[in-house]
């Protein structure tokens, strides 16, 4: 049950923050989720335990790294789009 709230909540932070950005990253909403997922485990390995936390995820740590992981894949597909 924990791994499913982790992914709900990821996803939830990842969809905020392709809001924040304002970033067309590919596969829309499905791909702002899957990236925060991955920004969220990225962001509480890199900035640590700090702020308030649901689903044992701390929210601060977390939104900050789907934010730099959404902000780079969307650098990396503008660059690439920009060499065709």
């Amino acid at each position: 049950m924990g791994f499913l709230l982790y992914l709900i909540v990821g996803g939830l932070l990842g969809w905020l923050a392709g809001l924040i950005v304002g970033r067309d990253i590919p596969g829309g909403v499905i791909g702002n989720i899957i990236l925060g997922i991955i920004g969220a485990w990225l962001g509480g390995e890199i900035f640590g335990d700090f702020g308030p936390k649901l689903a044992n995820i701390a929210i601060i740590p977390a939104l900050i790294g789907a934010i730099i992981v959404v902000l780079l894949v969307g650098l990396i597909m503008k660059m690439s789009k920009n060499k065709r």
